[in-house]
């Protein structure tokens, strides 16, 4: 018991560390205790009321706002060093503009649209001032300073944008005060843009299913699954980590906590059965990252993707599966082979859980997962589809006691669902500062032109260029703003080469969420070497190689956009139903992406069925990209050269396997 409890302190301590999110108050007062949870469970209540009974745009998202970062405030104490059992005066400040802020727009609604519209005055100025400044704190609190500190950049532009000393590309006209914060706080193109849209409209109510899920128990349904179905292989610990955090990460978009969540059960199993410390902590962060890019949630990043090209979300769960698939197919061959050429076993039979026995005490919780994608799948709107499958939850919950969700745990996963949600409602809103000063200014169209003048009109040139600004832009940030940064800013470079606006989309956003685990910010990395005890840098590099797959894929789509099982050329803005490449297409990509991507994990741990020669794992790293560049002649030489270089393998005399 004393070893759990010191386990799961060690675990928080390094998830405080590196994920700004989980630093929360624990007041001791409890009229603030029952505050908390009081607000925060109304909060959840009322997304699923609007979501049937509609409030206007700017008015809900601007409570949307404003109530979270009043929880915001009573949760996160300004500093890490603060006081966690108290709440100082000067928050009841704070608290009480954020309250203020949104008041405000619902008094003034009416004369903000109609006979103020575009004309703000002094008390409108006033208030937008205050919003911006709260938001930003309160970005900074749960995000870190990376995005605030962005977010004030950004905002210093339009202020200085027309002086002398700016360089001509750069000069605007100049922006007085009312049009910078009338921006930002009085229309849907600042702080309360498509990015808090997606928020309200669809992100809260995916996390507030996820928490449902998390209190059904539905960890330990992936944990379990994943050990009876692949504990018991080759490096099966591994397997297991690479499975269970691909779907948690998927549910709950934060790939930090997934790596503090799943790992502290992963890690040292890998570890017991002989994978190197650096190699363990690896595993687990690139599959934790990994599952933002995996249907049918994606993190939640797909509604923000949809909501930003206005392709509908069914058309990009479809288009994300492949490229996900491959990745994690990838990061398991590399596992197995790892195994391989170390000679580890996986965990004894009579160790690991029974799948028949997992299935009946908890593999009715795997239904919600299946009525979401059928109601997704069926065009039901996203939000009633979220609503639904929460009520469908709590109804499946009743069939086991294991899983039984009564009055209790369904309060607790209200109040679970609206604080997990503060994180996402306030990158957005900061993200939103960002949109509005590009929106305002030509500063987008000036970040397009530099990106495409550096690509010297190369395609290939221009995507590296991307994929480079994608990643810095990405570095230290959750994976939704990272997206939406990148999809601003970035994105529309790919525009110029007549690169389809979903394949541009899905190439920034790959880029900037592997930013977590690219040295020399891989968070997602350093939280996975703190719980197995081992080198960050190192691990960082690992899970870099382990994700290879992640940072090649996404320049395969761009060449090859049947890759994403869809004609995106036949896409509009209005498009309900995807339409799809010809079936032969769909097979020959398939069947050369996965060995192309076999042949690459082989070439990179130097094993298949024995032990590769280092000439041999040049000339299957070689097969490897002949496969993926999507050409006929060079698919089938990369065929051939694999199905030779296999053969040569598995018949040699070679060593089966090496040492560490």
């Amino acid at each position: 018991m004393t070893n759990n409890l010191d386990q799961s302190n060690d675990s928080q301590t390094i998830l405080e560390k590196f994920d700004r999110e989980s630093v929360t108050r624990h007041p001791d007062n409890k009229f603030f205790k029952y505050l908390i949870s009081a607000v925060a469970i109304f909060y959840s209540l009322f997304h699923i009321y609007t979501t049937f009974y509609p409030v206007p745009t700017l008015v809900l998202r601007s409570i949307h706002v404003g109530l979270g970062v009043f929880l915001i405030f009573l949760l996160y104490p300004p500093f890490k060093s603060s006081s966690r059992r108290t709440i100082p005066w000067y928050e009841i400040v704070f608290c009480i503009g954020a309250l203020a802020s949104f008041i405000y727009i619902a008094f003034e609604y009416e004369a903000l649209s109609t006979s103020r519209g575009g004309m703000p005055n002094q008390m409108d100025i006033v208030m937008s001032i205050i919003t911006v400044i709260i938001v930003i704190e309160a970005g900074r609190r749960i995000t870190g300073w990376i995005l605030p500190i962005f977010a004030l950049i950004f905002l210093l532009y339009p202020f200085i944008s027309h002086m002398d000393f700016m360089p001509g590309r750069l000069m605007t006209r100049p922006y007085d005060i009312g049009d910078i914060f009338g921006q930002l706080y009085l229309k849907t193109e600042g702080i309360y843009s498509s990015a808090i849209g997606a928020s309200v409209n669809f992100i809260f109510l995916f996390i507030l299913f996820g928490a449902f899920l998390s209190r059904s128990c539905m960890g330990q349904l992936f944990n379990d699954l994943a050990l009876a179905l692949a504990g018991s292989q080759k490096g099966g610990p591994a397997k297991v980590a690479v499975i269970s955090s691909g779907f948690m990460g998927s549910i709950n978009g934060s790939a930090i906590a997934n790596v503090v969540g799943t790992g502290a059960f992963t890690i040292p199993l890998m570890k017991k059965i002989g994978y190197h410390k650096n190699f363990a902590g690896a595993v687990e962060a690139s599959a934790s990252v990994g599952g933002q890019i995996l249907p049918p949630i994606m993190g939640a990043s797909a509604f923000i993707m949809s909501e930003t090209t206005g392709v509908s979300y069914g058309t990009i769960a479809l288009a994300g599966l492949l490229p996900a698939l491959l990745y994690y197919f990838g990061v398991i061959a590399q596992v197995h082979f790892r195994a391989g050429s170390t000679n580890l076993s996986g965990v004894a039979k009579a160790d690991l859980p029974r799948l028949k026995d997992v299935l009946i005490a908890r593999g009715h919780m795997l239904l919600p997962i299946v009525f979401l994608i059928v109601m997704l799948g069926k065009s039901v709107p996203i939000g009633y589809s979220a609503a639904y499958t929460i009520a469908f939850t709590i109804v499946i919950s009743w069939l086991r006691k294991e899983t039984r969700m009564g009055p209790k745990q369904i309060l607790e996963a209200l109040e679970d669902g609206a604080k997990q949600s503060l994180s996402v409602m306030a990158a957005c809103a900061v993200v939103g500062i960002v949109i509005g000063v590009v929106s305002l200014t030509s500063f987008g169209s000036i970040m397009t032109s530099l990106i495409v003048s550096l690509g010297q009109n190369s395609l290939f040139l221009t995507l590296f260029l991307t994929m480079i600004a994608s990643m810095i832009l990405g570095m230290g940030l959750p994976s939704i703003p990272a997206y939406i940064i990148t999809a601003t800013m970035a994105a529309p470079a790919l525009a110029h080469f007549d690169v389809p606006v979903l394949v541009a989309h899905f190439f920034v956003f790959y880029f900037g969420i592997f930013a977590n685990i690219t040295p020399p910010v891989a968070l997602a990395s350093f939280a996975g070497a703190g719980i197995a005890g081992g080198n960050p840098m190192k691990t960082g590099f690992i899970s870099l190689r382990l994700a290879l797959a992640g940072f090649i894929v996404p320049y395969m789509f761009v060449y090859n956009p049947d890759m994403l099982l869809i004609d995106v050329e036949g896409i509009t803005v209005t498009a309900k139903e995807f339409p799809l490449p010809g079936v032969i297409e769909i097979l020959a990509v398939i069947v050369t992406s996965f060995m192309g991507v076999l042949s690459l994990s082989a070439a990179l741990e130097g094993y298949l069925f024995k032990h590769i020669p280092t000439w041999q794992r040049i000339v299957f790293a070689v097969a490897g990209l002949m496969l993926i560049f999507p050409e006929l002649t060079t698919d089938l030489a990369g065929i051939a050269l694999f199905l030779v270089m296999a053969f040569m393998n598995k018949n040699s005399k070679g060593q089966g396997a090496l040492g560490v």
